[in-house]
């Protein structure tokens, strides 16, 4: 009896610890070359409890693959990543925005940004992550996932590897704050003059229908593993996102998040009108010191946005880290330097603005092009959207008031065209990975490429323009978009939220 029990007891330690040495071994997978920053789900990962007499009956059963289980530095990094993302918002774009209005409107934009995080947020459970990322046609996904229904603290997402996984309350929460941050960028197009209740139920409204969309169009997928054989691969590209299908690269957002919410901003602008005083009243910046501190949390949060697309701490978000630094530094160089010499000084405002635009076109490129193509999109953004923010704004005629086209719009446009360029392996990029093949694709036509990143850059131009303008009718008819003249006159944080940011 004892002999038996001292058998029993060696059986099971030697279990746990081959249990132990699955979970915590990094997976050594090919780095993801091709794809955006999605994962299709997974079955559910199951770690049964060991049985030794079971294992010794059945050795067959036992030699079988094991489901995968998440690396735990992947799902650690994960998680800070999506902090960083949170941070992003909150206090970053919050910041950055309230500095550049009127002291009298500053807590309104605190209190628009700070509230619209936590009503996607809420959306982004009950439907938004199932209707992106669950398979449905090639546009909108299921409600197969509603209020996370389905999954446990043991499902895993996929990643960009085969037999990588994450777990999928992690992955939910990176992509919800993505977002919530996009529909937070919207509201710089027309801040102080909009009520605050139009602002909420144009989120809910084109959260719903613009954003949800774009994202399953350009990021689902079936995930890897899908991709055993060319016929495997044909028919997991027939359930994946409409420009997923084409071939459009967006390694963290250029379309979904930065274009897309720039349209809406500028549709915003033309329909809510000019602030009263424009041209006449001095509308400048009241404090350029709060927003050199947001436009610094955003480029801090930024790396969580970029690297964290990667889905795993490896060598490509690695590459989408330094990418995101180098980028941004040279875009807020080129915009200063541009500034100084058609302006005679150089100016903080234009420094920052140069660092967001600089984080705004890296944005798809960084995990796909070297260090050299990001160096060059940094330097190209910080002029481009220079140009967006003056010369382009002049030729729309909308008031913008943050210039959420010309930077983000701009500067989505750029980063998106430049991704087809720079990703070419003799340009330093990383090419298209070939999951079929499990190695980088053979031939990388710049022309090809090209063409798709403009469909894909096209496709949400017009989808978010057309999506904009008839929610902005619908809370216009209902609600009414803008404040009274006397309330805006007065400023938005007293005539909307009964408070003031500063006592005087």
């Amino acid at each position: 009896m004892k002999k038996l029990l001292i058998a029993l007891a060696m059986v099971a330690g030697l279990s746990f610890a081959a249990s132990s040495q699955a979970e915590d071994k990094p997976a050594d997978a090919p780095a993801p070359a091709a794809a955006a920053t999605v994962t299709a789900v997974a079955p559910a990962a199951q770690e049964a409890p060991a049985a030794p007499a079971a294992v010794a009956a059945a050795p067959a059963e036992a030699a079988a693959a094991p489901a995968p289980v998440p690396n735990k530095g992947d799902n650690a990094w994960l998680i800070v990543a999506s902090a960083f993302v949170i941070l992003m918002s909150i206090p970053g774009l919050a910041l950055f925005y309230g500095g550049l209005v009127r002291s009298k409107n500053m807590l309104s934009v605190l209190m628009q940004v700070f509230v619209v995080f936590s009503l996607i947020s809420l959306l982004w459970v009950v439907y938004g992550y199932s209707v992106a990322f669950t398979e449905g046609n090639a546009f909108f996904g299921s409600l197969d996932k509603l209020l996370t229904k389905g999954i446990t603290p043991d499902s895993v997402a996929a990643t960009f590897s085969k037999g990588v996984v994450v777990s999928e309350f992690v992955y939910v929460v990176f992509q919800g704050a993505f977002a919530a941050i996009t529909c937070g960028l919207i509201v710089g197009a027309f801040v102080e003059r909009v009520r605050f209740s139009a602002v909420l139920a144009f989120m809910v409204l084109w959260f719903t229908f613009s954003y949800l969309p774009i994202a399953h169009m350009v990021w689902y997928w079936a995930g890897p593993d899908a991709y055993t054989t060319a016929e495997a691969a044909e028919k997991a590209n027939a359930t994946a996102g409409w420009l997923f299908q084409k071939g459009a690269l967006d390694f963290a957002g250029g379309t979904v998040v930065h274009i897309n919410a720039a349209v809406a901003g500028l549709v915003g602008a033309y329909l809510i009108g000019k602030r009263v005083g424009l041209g006449k009243d001095s509308m400048a910046p009241h404090s350029l010191t709060m927003t050199m501190i947001g436009a610094s949390l955003l480029w801090f949060g930024w790396f969580g946005f970029n690297a964290g697309s990667a889905l795993e701490a490896n060598g490509t978000a690695a590459l989408a880290f330094i990418n995101t630094w180098v980028a941004t530094a040279a875009a807020a160089l080129s915009w200063m330097l541009a500034e100084w010499l058609f302006k005679g000084k150089p100016s903080l405002l234009g420094a920052t603005s140069g660092a967001v635009a600089g984080l705004v076109a890296i944005t798809p490129a960084c995990g796909f092009v070297g260090v050299g193509g990001a160096i060059a999109i940094g330097l190209l953004a910080g002029v481009v959207c220079l140009w967006g923010v003056n010369g382009l704004k002049r030729l729309l005629r909308a008031d913008d008031s943050l210039d959420v086209f010309g930077i983000h719009g701009v500067g989505g446009i750029l980063g998106a065209t430049l991704t087809g360029v720079f990703a070419a392996p003799s340009l330093g990029g990383t090419g298209v990975y070939d999951y079929v093949a499990n190695k980088v694709a053979d031939s990388y036509s710049i022309m090809d490429q090209v063409i798709v990143q403009l469909t894909a850059v096209g496709t949400t131009v017009v989808w978010s323009g057309v999506v904009a303008l008839v929610c902005y009718k619908l809370v216009d008819v209902v609600i009414g978009l803008r404040v009274s003249e006397d309330a805006e006159r007065e400023g938005l944080d007293v005539a909307e939220h009964g408070e003031s940011a500063y006592h005087m």
